[in-house]
């Protein structure tokens, strides 16, 4: 087994329980986390892609390496936005579901009234 099958089957791996995790939890906070699975799944996969060009003899292809960095970047500032507004809603809701019991009844005015 080559060590590029074995990157694909850890991608798919990681884009599968990335997916399951979006489906199967409820939580707000686990679904941020297994979103971020998710995208390193793909950026292995993008990674996988890239090296294609080196076995076939030819140097790394540079446009999927660019769109990996990218992407990183992207992802962790996007995780930072989603936790930073997990944390407001629990500051003003006292929990972090999303179901309209939470939201009839605040637990503080963010106006201070």
């Amino acid at each position: 087994m080559s060590a590029v099958t074995v990157f694909g089957l850890c991608a798919a791996a990681a884009v599968g329980l990335g997916l399951y995790g979006l489906i199967a939890n409820p939580q707000p906070l686990r679904k941020i986390i297994a979103f971020n699975l998710l995208g390193s799944g793909v950026f292995l996969l993008f990674g996988i892609v890239g090296r294609r060009g080196a076995a076939a003899g030819f140097g790394n292809d540079p446009v999927p390496q660019a769109l990996v960095i990218t992407g990183v970047v992207v992802a962790f500032s996007a995780t930072a936005l989603a936790i930073a507004l997990l944390l407001r809603l629990f500051q003003i809701a006292g929990s972090t579901t999303l179901d309209s019991r939470a939201a009839a009844s605040p637990r503080s005015d963010p106006s201070g009234r």
